[in-house]
C-alpha cells in the first residue's frame, strides 16, 4: 500500500514537472520513493537517508566526548614534558612573535585524527583499477610516522577509487593512445594556452566535449579543483548573490568565497529552502541598499560525493527559470556515471542541456584522467578564455592526459567503432543496483540515490572508523572511511565507489567481507525492512504502462 503526498513546491507544478511521493509503511521513516513526471513519462527517483538511531547518536557523542577529555589530558602531559610532542610548535626565540601555528586549532589532528591516521594516504604501487597492489607500512610511534616493510599486498579489491567506467588501466585502447601522444608531444607543455601551450589536441578535446554535452562550446582545464575555485570568481563578484547547497564540494565553496559575492546556503536538495532564498532575494534585494542583485547564481552538484544523492535537477531548473537566476552544475561525479548515454545528470533526467547555464565537470573519475571542463554557450566560453585565471596563468593540460580523455569519451559515445562504452555504462548500472540492494538487505544504513555509484555506509562511532578500514584491509578489500569534520560529527561513514570493472565475483567477495566486519563491529543499524522485489517491480510496471 502506498501513500501519496503533495509535490515539493508550487513552482514544480507550474513548470509542468509533477513530483509525487510514494511511501511504504516499513520505510516511511528512512527513505522516499518519488515519481517525477517528465515528458509524459513516470521517472522513479529513489533515495534513502535513514535517521540515526537515538542510542547510536548518544554513544557517538559520548565517544567523541571521552576522546576530547583524553586529548586535553595528553596536551597537559605534553606541556609538562611527560609525553613527547610531535607537532609543530613555536621556537623559544620566537615567543614574542605573532604565532604561526594556532595550537588549539590542531587539537583534533593531534588527539583524534592521529589515532586512525593509518587508514589514509596508503601508498599503492599499481593501476587503481578493480584490483590494486597496496604497499604495507607500520608505525612505531602511534601513527605519527610510517615505515614501509617492503611487503606488497597484491590484488586488493579496490572499492574506493572513482574509477566508475573502468578506464583507469595500463593496457587497452586508451593506454595505447596515451602512449602514442606522449611519444609525439612529450609529457608536458611548459606554457599556458595563451602562449605556446595551445595544442591541436586541446582544441580537438574541447570540440569533442561540447558535442558530448550537447552545448555550443566548451573549455578544458588541467585541474578539476581549480576549474571551480578559479572560474566561479570570474562569473560572479561583488553585488552578486550565490545560493549554494549545504553539501557542496570544497572547490565550489572556495570559489564562492573568492568571488566576493554574498553567499547564502540552502538545505540539501530542499526545493522549499531554495525557493524561499530566491523569493527573499528578489523581494529584498541587497542588504542596506535594497538594490536588485546584479546576478543570482545557484550552485549544485550532480552526485554529491559524500551522500551519494542526486540533485533534483528538474525542480532546480524550474525555480531557476521562474526567478530568472543562473544555474552552475558541477558534474564531477555524475558525468560518465549517469544517464543512458553517460552524459551525466542532465541525460539521466532527459533534460535539455541548454537549460543549464554553466555545465562543469571533471575528467578525474569516469574518464580515468585529470583536469576539468566548463561547457555552455559560446559567449560564456569566450568570456572565460580571456578572464579566467585558470586559462591565463595555468599550464596547459598534459598531451597524454588529453588523449586519454579523447579516447575514453569517444568510447562512451560509440565513436570508436565498438559497443564497449555502452556495455560499461550498463555494467555500472547493474553493479550499482546489486551492491546497494545487497547492503540494504544485510541491515546496513546506506545513504543516497539507488542509481548513484557512490555508496556511503554509516559507521557513526569514532572508534569504528579506524576499525572498519583496518578489518577490511585484512580481508584484502581497499575502502575509504570518512569522519568529522568532513562529515557531521555523528555521521561517520565508509564510502564505496562502484565500478564497471568490478565483476559480480568481486562484489560478492567484498559484500561477504563487509557483512563479516559488520557483524564483528555491530554496524547493522537499520531498523526498517526494505521493499521486496515485488514492491520494487511496481516501478517497472509504471514504466511499461506510461502511455
Amino acid at each position: 500500500m502506498y501513500y501519496f503526498c503533495p509535490p515539493l513546491s508550487a513552482s514544480t507544478v507550474e513548470s509542468g514537472s509533477l513530483c509525487l511521493f510514494l511511501f511504504t509503511p516499513s520505510v516511511c521513516c528512512s527513505s522516499h520513493f518519488s515519481l517525477l513526471f517528465l515528458h509524459n513519462a513516470y521517472f522513479p527517483f529513489v533515495e534513502s537517508f535513514e535517521e540515526t538511531p537515538l542510542l547510536v547518536a548518544v554513544l557517538t557523542y559520548m565517544g567523541y566526548g571521552i576522546l576530547t577529555l583524553f586529548g586535553y589530558l595528553r596536551d597537559f602531559l605534553r606541556d609538562w614534558n611527560f609525553e613527547k610532542c610531535h607537532v609543530a610548535k613555536e621556537r623559544d626565540e620566537q615567543k614574542d612573535f605573532v604565532p604561526l601555528y594556532q595550537d588549539f586549532e590542531n587539537f583534533y589532528t593531534r588527539n583524534l585524527y592521529m589515532r586512525i591516521r593509518d587508514n589514509w594516504n596508503r601508498p599503492i604501487c599499481s593501476v587503481p583499477g578493480a584490483r590494486m597492489d597496496v604497499m604495507e607500512r607500520v608505525t612505531h610511534d602511534y601513527n605519527w610516522t610510517f615505515k614501509h616493510t617492503g611487503t606488497v599486498l597484491f590484488d586488493v579489491i579496490n572499492m574506493g577509487s572513482y574509477n566508475y567506467l573502468g578506464f583507469a588501466e595500463n593496457s587497452g585502447l586508451c593506454a595505447n593512445a596515451a602512449v602514442e601522444a606522449a611519444m609525439k608531444y612529450g609529457l608536458g607543455v611548459c606554457g599556458t594556452r595563451h602562449e605556446i601551450g595551445n595544442l591541436d589536441k586541446h582544441e580537438e578535446l574541447e570540440k569533442l566535449v561540447a558535442r558530448f554535452l550537447g552545448v555550443e562550446s566548451s573549455m578544458v582545464f588541467g585541474m578539476g579543483f581549480a576549474t571551480n575555485s578559479m572560474n566561479i570568481p570570474t562569473l560572479a563578484g561583488k553585488g552578486c548573490l550565490i545560493l549554494s547547497d549545504e553539501l557542496n564540494h570544497a572547490s565550489l565553496v572556495l570559489g564562492a568565497r573568492l568571488s566576493g559575492s554574498t553567499i547564502r546556503v540552502f538545505k540539501h536538495n530542499n526545493m522549499q529552502s531554495l525557493e524561499k532564498l530566491l523569493r527573499d532575494a528578489i523581494v529584498h534585494g541587497q542588504p542596506r541598499t535594497h538594490r536588485p542583485w546584479k546576478k543570482i547564481l545557484i550552485l549544485v552538484e550532480g552526485i554529491y560525493s559524500m551522500e551519494g544523492s542526486i540533485v533534483r535537477l528538474p525542480e532546480v531548473i524550474a525555480l531557476k527559470k521562474k526567478y530568472k537566476a543562473y544555474l552552475y552544475l558541477d558534474e564531477a561525479h555524475s558525468i560518465g556515471a549517469l544517464g543512458p548515454g553517460g552524459r551525466g545528470v542532465v541525460d539521466y533526467f532527459g533534460l535539455d542541456p541548454c537549460d543549464v547555464d554553466i555545465m562543469m565537470g571533471t575528467f578525474t573519475k569516469s574518464f580515468g584522467a585529470a583536469g576539468g571542463y566548463i561547457g555552455g554557450n559560446k559567449e560564456l566560453i569566450d568570456y572565460l578564455r580571456t578572464h579566467s585565471h585558470s586559462a591565463i596563468y595555468a599550464t596547459s593540460m598534459s598531451p597524454p592526459v588529453a588523449q586519454q580523455i579523447i579516447t575514453s569519451m569517444k568510447c562512451i559515445m560509440g565513436e570508436d567503432g565498438t559497443t564497449l562504452g555502452q556495455e560499461r555504462l550498463c555494467q555500472l548500472s547493474k553493479n550499482t543496483t546489486y551492491f546497494r540492494r545487497r547492503l540494504q538487505e544485510m541491515g546496513f544504513i546506506i545513504y543516497g540515490n539507488n542509481d548513484s555509484p557512490v555508496v556511503p555506509l554509516m559507521l557513526y562511532m569514532p572508534a569504528k572508523i579506524g576499525a572498519f578500514g583496518r578489518e577490511m584491509l585484512k580481508r584484502n578489500i581497499g575502502t575509504v572511511v570518512v569522519g568529522f569534520p568532513a562529515t557531521p560529527i555523528i555521521e561517520s561513514r565508509a564510502r564505496f565507489c562502484v565500478s564497471a570493472a568490478h565483476t559480480k565475483e568481486m562484489l560478492d567477495t567484498a559484500l561477504n567481507a563487509i557483512s563479516e566486519v559488520g557483524d564483528l563491529l555491530q554496524l547493522k543499524y537499520s531498523r526498517h525492512a526494505w521493499p521486496s522485489d515485488e514492491e520494487t517491480n511496481h516501478f517497472s510496471y509504471l514504466d511499461s504502462h506510461q502511455d
